[in-house]
C-alpha cells in the first residue's frame, strides 16, 4: 500500500508528465505552422512517449493499491522565435523533469519505500535519454546557424522518428 505521501507525489508527477506532453503537442503544432514536419513528428512521437510516462506511474499508483488522480493541466506556451529556442525549451524541460524524478527517488528513499524506488528507476535512466536526445538537437541546431539548408537536413533526419510503444504495454495490446 502506497503511503500518501507518496501517492500525492506521484499523482503530481502524473499530471506533470501530462502537461509536458501538452508541451510537446504544442511543439508539434508549432513546427507544423512553419512547415518543418519533420520536426514536428520528432514532437509527435515525444508528445506520445511523455503520454506512456503518465500512464505507467498512473497503473503504478493503482497497483500499489494507491488512488490515481490528475490535476488541472495549465495550457502550454504555443510560440517561439526559432526552431532553436523552442528545442531549448525542450531541454531545459527535460532537466525540470529531470529534477522532479530525483525528488521522487529522493522522497521513496526518505520512506524507505523499496518498491517505488526500484520503480522509479526507470524513470532515472529515461531522463538521461531524454535530457541526451533534446541536446542533441540543440547542439546540431546550433551548428546550422541560419543555413536553411543545414535546416532542411536536420528536420529531414527528426522526421524519421518512430514512436516505439514500452514493451509492456505493447504485449498488452
Amino acid at each position: 500500500m502506497l503511503k500518501k505521501k507518496i501517492q500525492d507525489a506521484l499523482n503530481k508527477q502524473v499530471t506533470a508528465e501530462i502537461y509536458s506532453a501538452h508541451i510537446y503537442l504544442s511543439m508539434a503544432a508549432y513546427f507544423g505552422s512553419i512547415n518543418l514536419s519533420g520536426m514536428a513528428t520528432w514532437m509527435r512521437v515525444q508528445y506520445k512517449e511523455e503520454l506512456d510516462h503518465a500512464m505507467k506511474i498512473f497503473d503504478y499508483a493503482i497497483e500499489r493499491g494507491g488512488r490515481a488522480a490528475v490535476k488541472a493541466i495549465d495550457a502550454p506556451q504555443a510560440e517561439w522565435q526559432s526552431p532553436l529556442a523552442a528545442f531549448e525549451t525542450a531541454y531545459k524541460h527535460e532537466r525540470k523533469v529531470t529534477a522532479m524524478i530525483d525528488g521522487l527517488v529522493d522522497l521513496a528513499v526518505a520512506e524507505s519505500d523499496h518498491a517505488t524506488n526500484n520503480f522509479l528507476q526507470w524513470f532515472v535512466s529515461e531522463q538521461v535519454e531524454e535530457e541526451a536526445s533534446a541536446d542533441a538537437v540543440v547542439q546540431k541546431l546550433k551548428l546550422a546557424g541560419t543555413s536553411g539548408g543545414a535546416l532542411f537536413m536536420i528536420d529531414r533526419e527528426l522526421g524519421a522518428r518512430v514512436y516505439t510503444p514500452p514493451a509492456a504495454k505493447a504485449e498488452a495490446d
